[in-house]
């Protein structure tokens, strides 16, 4: 009996899978990479994200917007910075966030086109 999304006989395209082996990322690559993707993998986050995306804000103003502690925003933007998600910059007293470069508001863009058109397609695939 065929199982659904397996192929139902061994077949290895040899040039194929040479040409993307030598295309791979190395280790240390795909660990940095995947912990980028682990942490936009919280809701919270990514909240953070989607509003320094729109403006530098302060930890107050995040909190703000999120209806949280500032404790609780400076937890997650330390994780954001460790992965060198957002950057600050102090400004007297204050601390303003936003994102550490257009990569990440390109990644959360793509990302946000990618959720828009399978919602636009009631979920179906293309």
């Amino acid at each position: 009996m065929a199982r659904e999304g397996i192929c139902e006989i061994e077949c290895i395209d040899e040039t194929k899978v040479a040409t993307v082996r030598g295309k791979l990322l190395a280790e240390d690559a795909t660990a940095r990479l995947a912990g980028v993707f682990k942490v936009l993998g919280d809701g919270t986050r990514v909240r953070i994200i989607h509003a320094l995306s729109l403006a530098e804000l302060c930890v107050c103003d995040i909190a703000s917007l999120l209806g949280t502690t500032k404790s609780a925003v400076s937890h997650q933007l330390r994780m954001l910075r460790n992965m060198r998600v957002v950057r600050y910059r102090k400004a007297g007293k204050i601390v303003y966030y936003s994102l550490d470069d257009t990569h990440i508001g390109n990644l959360f863009g793509e990302g946000l086109k990618h959720i828009s058109m399978k919602e636009g397609n009631n979920g179906t695939r293309d």
